[in-house]
């Protein structure tokens, strides 16, 4: 039986009013420029006795799409508030402490996030495919802010996907912390964890800083995890640890082996070594199961057996279909029309620019993108009989004449401050629906090495049955093929 909390439906409720309402307050905000939008730089979340690590895979944050009449849109299916109920996998409602809400018949897994929101997005893939592995359910946080300030409050997993389609889809159980512990509780729980971080990079002595304990009210002890979990043994240039290494640790005769150096909590002095009811790591982003980086790969079991059942929840969808119209200028109710998404990340980007002899010569001139979206177009009209004119593009550049030469060719893009959608929607809307309406397209080109790119590429291949291609850069003629 699928589950919501029924705090969410609260949530959902307002949320189809909010709906309502833009649908009717829309026209007021005007059509959507043609020109640039700003794109706020990731930042670090700054938590509360949390240190700041310099050592964040360069992840694509955008800010950029409109709104349109969402009221006119179908819903699912009315569910009623009698189908709505708590986890099959929790004794209850949210409680006070986290531990009178396990059931003793059942073992659990968490980890935190600590970069930006598509890495975070990527960590929780893994955690729930480790989960999967080992036999528990896991326990997913919220997303903490970076990219759109520190300041921010955090938003739940599930207001951004769909988790009961996701348990249907998949086949794995999940909850989320806010399900096993009430948010507004003030109780201060100790809990024991594996600290994987500095067993696999040799640059900071301490585990992985996140805001997310601490937004949850946890004091942790953690233990360091031995250094056979490194994929590569003492090489520095690689964070990656396998899950199989992983799973070692959550059963007894491995657990018993490398427990016992436990370091105290900061708020409590506890020392506690990793517990065996509720298994916790506190990074898992270089989680894989061969090589690092696996997403890029099709391959990869995080994503063939997880992150592809992270569909957008309705309000998400709905909300995306809004803003496709208002980019593409067409008429509300009008089904979504096939286009293209184009994102690409400039920006942080440049400080990889080493093996360029001039700034200039780094990324790819937009003659190589132009070159790379007639490709999709051709593989579209052959492969599926599409004639696809219709352009989105998403980039943090800034320069104005890039800009205009983007215009010049008739691209759409959207301007997030223009359109409101952080007023409207809240901070982390501008990210989240980019990346929505990118995986709405039918054919995309994307960065490499850009994990943004990376997740939407692999959206649109399995969710649209789509075409894609991915921009090659760091050098002058990296992309000529």
């Amino acid at each position: 039986m699928s589950y919501l909390p029924r705090r969410r439906l609260l949530g959902a409720l307002f949320s189809l009013t909010v709906l309502s309402f833009v649908a009717l307050s829309v026209t007021t905000f005007g059509r959507v420029p043609e020109e640039t939008f700003q794109v706020t730089p990731e930042h670090g979340n700054a938590p509360p006795q949390q240190h700041e690590t310099n050592d964040r895979r360069p992840e694509v944050d955008l800010t950029h799409p409109p709104l349109p009449p969402a009221a006119s849109e179908p819903d699912r299916d009315p569910v009623s508030e009698e189908e709505y109920s708590y986890s099959p996998r929790l004794v209850g409602p949210p409680t006070q402490s986290f531990r009178d809400n396990l059931r003793n018949d059942t073992k659990y897994i968490t980890s935190w996030p600590s970069a930006g929101w598509t890495n975070d997005v990527m960590t929780y893939a893994n955690l729930i495919y480790l989960g999967s592995l080992t036999e528990r359910v896991p326990i997913i946080p919220m997303f903490t802010p970076s990219h759109i300030g520190g300041d921010a409050a955090p938003i739940p997993f599930g207001e951004v996907f769909d988790v009961p389609r996701f348990i249907e889809e998949s086949g794995i159980e999940i909850v989320e912390w806010d399900e096993v512990k009430d948010p507004e509780s003030n109780v201060v729980d100790d809990l024991g964890c594996w600290n994987i971080w500095e067993a696999v990079q040799y640059r900071e002595h301490h585990p992985r800083p996140s805001a997310a304990p601490d937004w949850l009210k946890l004091d942790l002890s953690y233990t360091k995890a031995p250094d056979w979990v490194k994929l590569i043994p003492n090489y520095e240039h690689d964070s990656c640890s396998t899950f199989m290494a992983l799973t070692r640790l959550s059963y007894p005769e491995e657990r018993s082996r490398n427990i016992g150096h436990a370091l105290p909590s900061p708020l409590h002095n506890a020392v506690l070594d990793p517990e065996e009811h509720v298994l916790c790591y506190d990074y898992l982003y270089y989680a894989c199961a061969q090589q690092s980086y696996e997403y890029d790969f099709d391959y990869a079991p995080m994503w063939r057996y997880v992150l592809r059942h992270f569909h957008w929840t309705q309000r998400i969808e709905l909300i995306t279909q809004q803003y496709v119209r208002e980019v593409f200028e067409l008429p509300p109710g009008t089904n979504m029309p096939p286009f293209i998404a184009v994102h690409i990340r400039h920006g942080d980007f440049s400080n990889w620019c080493w093996a360029a002899e001039n700034p200039e010569d780094c990324f790819a001139p937009i003659s190589a993108i132009e070159r790379r979206v007639k490709e999709v177009q051709d593989e579209l009209r052959e492969r599926k009989g599409l004639d696809v004119d219709r352009i989105f593009i998403s980039s943090d550049e800034k320069d104005p004449a890039w800009w205009d030469q983007i215009k010049a060719l008739g691209w759409r893009t959207v301007d997030h401050d223009a359109m409101r959608t952080a007023a409207v929607y809240g901070r982390w809307y501008p990210v989240i629906i980019d990346a929505a309406i990118q995986s709405a397209a039918v054919g995309f080109v994307g960065t490499d090495r850009s994990t943004y790119s990376i997740v939407s590429r692999r959206r649109v291949q399995s969710w649209q049955d789509g075409v894609t291609r991915v921009l090659k850069w760091g050098f002058k003629g990296a992309d000529d093929h």
